[in-house]
């Protein structure tokens, strides 16, 4: 080896270091800057998700009352919840039959409409945007608009029966109407979302698949069941899985339904005390702050095991157009 090669392998050696010193200096930089940017983010997740998590979680174990500090009683709040409290049992109850009641009539009515409007017609635009605007009314508005038209006396609703010679129910002031009732108006504000879901899923359906049965010469209901179904229950379970959460989590329209009463009620007898109806009810009428955290991991935890169920048993019902062979 030269006295040449010795001189200039030393200095190639110093460059690719000096090299891997400056892009080493520019990834830090950039991860600097990215940290940075995402900073916000990430410390809203922490303050205002991971942290009331958390602390609820530690609250469930507790008695806290907002005036008192939280003194540990272990597993008492459950045991409470399991073993004594009736109320929390009808209420799980109520909120069951509602779920059984809304989700399907929701789904059903909402992939019926969307199909209607998956039609290529003259002014298709302008159905499809009256369907979806019940998404868009305010809770306090909708619960003002369902009072008046499920009124027993002067009710639109009532009216019509009472015009087609059938029985026009109390439909706010009979318990066993309550929860019928609250179906029929989470139908009406949850149609437009899922009804939409379904339009987006109906239009990536291959249209040569309708061609080839209707050559084959099957029926409408043929295609419906046998290339709709199928293709669109991806969409199904997604809205399924949403209508589980949302069910189990309604407060908004039985709290404005029936708050401006005065009677402090959920409904006539406590008809609509559904599970959050409930869980706000110990929160923020009896400050029983860590029974109502206690009642909120249960909820977590129902949730979580419904959503695990449908997760496991989606195989069966469930195509995916990627899996076929």
């Amino acid at each position: 080896m030269s006295a040449v090669d010795r001189t200039i392998r030393p200095a190639d050696s110093e460059r690719r270091a000096a090299k891997r010193r400056r892009r080493g200096g520019v990834w830090r930089r950039q991860a600097i800057d990215g940290y940075l940017f995402a900073a916000p983010a990430i410390l809203g997740l922490l303050i205002f998700t991971a942290y009331p998590v958390i602390y609820t979680f530690y609250l469930s174990f507790t008695d806290y009352n907002i005036i008192k500090s939280p003194k540990w009683i272990g597993f008492a709040n459950y045991r409470e919840m399991i073993f004594e409290d009736h109320l929390f049992h009808e209420s799980l109850i109520r909120t069951l039959y509602f779920s059984a009641l809304s989700i399907p009539l929701t789904l059903g009515v909402s992939l019926i409409v969307a199909i209607l409007l998956n039609q290529r017609i003259w002014g298709i635009a302008f159905f499809r945007t009256i369907w979806y605007l019940p998404a868009l009314v305010p809770a306090a508005a909708a619960a003002a608009l369902w009072r008046w038209l499920l009124n027993s006396d002067f009710g639109l609703i009532n009216n019509y029966l009472l015009d087609l010679g059938l029985p026009a129910p109390a439909w706010l002031s009979q318990p066993k109407f309550t929860i019928p009732s609250l179906a029929m108006i989470s139908l009406w504000t949850g149609l437009g979302s899922t009804m939409l879901i379904f339009l987006a899923g109906l239009q990536g359906v291959p249209t040569h698949l309708y061609e080839a049965a209707e050559i084959d010469g099957a029926s409408w209901w043929n295609r419906l069941w046998d290339i709709t179904i199928p293709m669109m229950s991806p969409v199904i379970f997604f809205n399924l899985i949403l209508g589980i959460i949302g069910s189990f989590q309604a407060f908004t329209v039985v709290y404005l339904l029936y708050t401006p009463t005065g009677s402090g009620s959920a409904g006539p007898s406590d008809s609509g005390l559904l599970y959050l109806v409930y869980l706000y009810r110990n929160a923020f009428q009896y400050f029983r702050v860590g029974y109502a955290a206690a009642l909120s991991w249960v909820l977590f935890l129902i949730i979580m095991g419904l959503t695990f169920i449908m997760f496991r048993t989606q195989n069966r019902w469930v195509y995916y157009e990627t899996e076929a062979s």
